[in-house]
């Protein structure tokens, strides 16, 4: 028992916390650039999925790093581009549409995984290489402090900058300007000269790079290999995390960081023998908890009605 609490109340905690938040603050960053240009991108999961399993295929086949990367990368536009094929041109229902991608992806990710390598399940048969961990010069020998800003993947030194950067595109470039204006009237920014079938496009080919990135995460830094569904909803609590955050990165960043660090709470849970299926229901239980209240909040406001 007190060991478990001490496991839980240490800097060890801290940093499996900053950990586990990454993939969920890259795909909540991709939501918050996608719900500003009013096209909220609900594929996250999808985009993440395929991701992950490009980066490791092509790392198992090529050996090389960098090149699996830019392909992962790459299939986050792919997926974005056919969403907004879709949607934009198209014109159908955005969210229907992202529905059909994760799907697609859930099935089509381990069809593909079989017809590549033979495996069922997970890329057991693949030697996939990894993103490296940093080690910050000076700051990693500092007693607890060390632990939590030393050592981490690159990935997630990779979030923490877009957290600024994201903030800084939506709030001091055109580019920015022209994402929430299209999100905040799409008329209004059409009569001024903005296009806003381009201003949108790229919203989404953001927002897909982002969750990319979470998806590279999950499979070349959280664990070596892909597996089935190894996403486990987190594009789905990434949009969570970007509603309770509204529109600010920051915000987006504490949403995120409030879903990670429920998520490393349920592993150290179970060192108390608390069932098992409560403890992984936690981050999700959190997640529900948390939107109830952002809608309470928006009822309070009077921003939302029930009839």
């Amino acid at each position: 028992m007190n060991s478990a609490l001490s496991a839980i109340f240490s800097w060890e905690f801290v940093a499996a916390g900053t950990r586990v938040t990454t993939p969920i603050l890259l795909a909540a960053l991709g939501a918050l650039v996608a719900d500003l240009a009013g096209t909220p991108n609900i594929a996250l999961e999808g985009t993440m999925l395929f991701s992950a399993f490009v980066g490791v295929v092509i790392s198992g086949f090529t050996q090389n790093l960098w090149l699996s990367v830019i392909g992962a990368l790459l299939m986050g536009v792919i997926m974005s581009s056919i969403l907004a094929y879709f949607s934009l041109k198209l014109k159908t229902d955005i969210i229907m549409a992202a529905i059909a991608l994760n799907i697609f992806a859930s099935g089509g990710t381990i069809f593909a995984l079989y017809l590549l390598t033979g495996d069922k399940g997970s890329s057991a048969s693949l030697k996939s290489q990894v993103l490296p961990n940093l080690d910050i010069p000076f700051i990693q020998d500092i007693p607890g402090i060390g632990k939590i800003l030393s050592g981490h993947h690159i990935l997630t030194y990779v979030a923490i900058i877009l957290v600024f950067v994201i903030q800084y595109m939506l709030y001091k470039t055109p580019l920015g300007l022209r994402i929430r204006s299209v999100g905040e009237s799409p008329e209004a920014a059409r009569s001024v000269g903005i296009s806003v079938f381009k201003t949108q496009f790229i919203a989404l080919i953001i927002s897909g790079l982002l969750a990319s990135l979470g998806g590279i995460f999950l499979s070349m830094g959280y664990v070596s290999w892909f597996a089935r569904d190894m996403t486990a909803g987190r594009g789905f609590i990434a949009l969570a995390a970007q509603a309770l955050g509204g529109t600010s990165a920051y915000g987006v960043a504490l949403g995120s960081l409030l879903f990670g660090f429920s998520e490393a709470l349920s592993f150290s849970l179970q060192f108390l023998n608390i069932p098992y299926e409560i403890t992984q229901s936690m981050p999700f239980l959190i997640t529900v908890g948390a939107l109830a209240f952002y809608a309470w909040n928006k009822l309070r406001e009077g921003k939302i009605k029930f009839f």
